[in-house]
């Protein structure tokens, strides 16, 4: 999935929560927060401008409730 220089992330959730939505780099530390707010059911998308970022590997971690999902992504220029 690379991407040059935002890239939309899409993800869905089946009821009511609270979402947060980080970046982080390589090292782990947190780069952005996309979302840290009360969402509703169904699909929903923000977008990550990398523009600032040097080429290279990012995590995003997605919590919404009890559930978390951390997925890679690769910033190519």
């Amino acid at each position: 999935n690379p991407f040059n220089p935002s890239t939309r992330i899409n993800f869905e959730i089946s009821e009511p929560a609270v979402v947060s939505l980080k970046v982080y780099n390589i090292l782990g530390e947190e780069l952005d927060e996309l979302a840290g707010k009360q969402f509703t059911a169904g699909m929903h998308s923000v977008i990550f401008n990398a523009s600032d970022l040097a080429n290279g590997i990012y995590f995003y971690t997605l919590q919404a409730g009890d559930r978390r999902r951390t997925k890679k992504m690769f910033l190519m220029k």
